[in-house]
């Protein structure tokens, strides 16, 4: 039996100027219908930005295949494959709590693989002519293009991806884990395309020399870019997404915030990036020193710094939807089973087992609308909100709504099976629902009348 939405007001937390439920309150205010000029239609911009991508992936193909010759782009490219997908799952592990649409990630990772790389290359190649002619002197010109040239360039680069991201789809770029992981793509994609030409060149040089084995130049190439450092362009980019994520935090008044931190990001990648490029200059055991001393560090911090803010975020979605709870559109133990990735996790399997792939894909789309939902009222509460904050509410919470008979009866499994014991003393958890957790047991309204998982 199908039950309509509650009727009671949900517990909005409009912007600031506007009241909740009242007339107009965050509804679009009408006025002279405009055509939009061609330029603004949706598919013309899609198809430029992939016309774009296409044409700077082909000329970035016959540079990188001009330098290595064919053989050695073959096993370049095969060499270079090995890291991507180890670190895509990894960023993409990080995304879970809020996973944003593949689409994001792929214009990422083709932008980063694609357009910075060709303008890396043609930039780089460029300034370091310009300065060895300037100059008459090769090796200083090389020098300077590897530590100050290079990294300005290709974080630049790297960094007009996460704030394309930023600019047009902000409602996908709401905090510190989306930053991470959009310059983390970028920059995997960038380093995907130049481990392809450096290690296509280490191929070329041993057939040349007639390396082989563990003592040819492909195989240190490979160690060093590929075992030691796949992590190193991410490392570097990720502080311009972090920049970026304390940016989308910040309020819309506070300008100087918004922009200050981002660029602080950048300079910081920059920085990175040069110390990382010129630690040949330190001696023998200078790459070793400056990877022992600061980017393992920076690389255990930062990995703990998202892993935080990733659990942060499962604690706003225990604060923020009990409210919706309570109003009548989440069932009483929803909160505390999606704000546990492992009850998540639980959920899917469950819809999975039961009813199928579908059910499965249902429920995760359930946990991904549910979580907008509580960073949304979130940011409302903070006076973070937009002008649309109702309109977007309303949104998700109809999203909710239309698949609840398939998630409810998966999130409460997972809730009774990750639930921990009712404890004597006070818990220092919120807790929720039939199963010693805060709110009384209710029945959901309707809901045990149809189970899609009944066998």
């Amino acid at each position: 039996m199908a039950t309509s939405p509650p009727h009671t007001s949900y517990p909005s937390v409009p912007p600031s100027g506007l009241t909740a439920g009242a007339p107009g309150a965050g509804a679009p205010v009408a006025g002279p219908l405009r055509h939009a000029h061609w330029w603004q239609r949706t598919w013309v911009r899609y198809g430029a930005l992939t016309t774009l991508l296409a044409i700077s992936g082909l000329v970035i193909l016959a540079l990188v295949r001009e330098e290595t010759g064919t053989e050695g782009f073959l096993v370049g490219l095969g060499l270079a494959t090995l890291p991507v997908p180890l670190l895509i799952a990894a960023f993409r592990w990080l995304d879970r709590v809020e996973p944003g649409p593949w689409r994001n990630l792929l214009f990422c990772f083709a932008w980063g693989a694609c357009a910075a790389a060709l303008i890396a290359i043609v930039a780089n190649s460029f300034a370091t002519r310009w300065i060895a002619t300037a100059t008459a002197d090769p090796s200083s010109a090389d020098t300077l293009g590897a530590t100050v040239i290079a990294p300005v360039v290709e974080e630049i680069a790297k960094a007009a991806a996460v704030l394309l991201v930023f600019l047009f789809r902000r409602r996908d770029f709401t905090g510190i884990l989306d930053g991470v992981v959009v310059a983390g793509v970028t920059a995997t994609g960038f380093a995907f395309t130049e481990n392809i030409l450096y290690l296509g060149t280490a191929f070329g040089t041993d057939q040349l020399t007639g390396g082989t084995g563990i003592a040819s130049v492909t195989a240190a190439t490979f160690f060093v870019r590929i075992i030691m450092s796949p992590f190193a362009h991410p490392l570097f980019t990720v502080l311009t997404g972090i920049g970026f994520g304390i940016s989308a935090l910040a309020a819309d008044r506070q300008h100087i915030r918004r922009v200050a931190f981002p660029l602080s990001g950048l300079l910081l990648a920059m920085g990175m990036h040069a110390m990382w490029n010129g630690s040949s200059a330190f001696g023998e055991y200078g790459f070793f020193a400056v990877y022992a001393a600061f980017m393992v560090p920076i690389f255990g911090l930062l990995t703990w710094l998202v892993i935080w803010t990733r659990q942060r975020e499962l604690r706003t979605v225990r604060a923020e939807l009990p409210a919706y709870a309570v109003a009548g559109w989440l069932s009483p133990v929803e909160p505390y089973a999606l704000g546990s990735m492992r009850a998540r996790r639980i959920a899917r399997q469950y819809a999975r087992r039961h009813a199928g792939r579908a059910a499965a894909r249902e429920v995760a789309r359930y946990e991904a609308y549910a979580t907008s939902l509580a960073f949304l009222r979130h940011r409302g509460r903070r006076g973070r909100a937009g002008a649309d904050f109702v309109v977007r509410e309303r949104e998700l919470l109809d999203e909710l709504w239309r698949r609840r008979e398939a998630a409810r009866p998966a999130l409460d499994y997972a809730a009774r099976i990750t639930a921990p014991p009712v404890p004597v003393a006070a818990p220092p958890w919120p807790v929720y629902g039939a199963y010693g957790y805060g709110y009384p047991a209710t029945p959901y309204p309707a809901y045990p009348a149809y189970n899609p998982y009944r066998s």
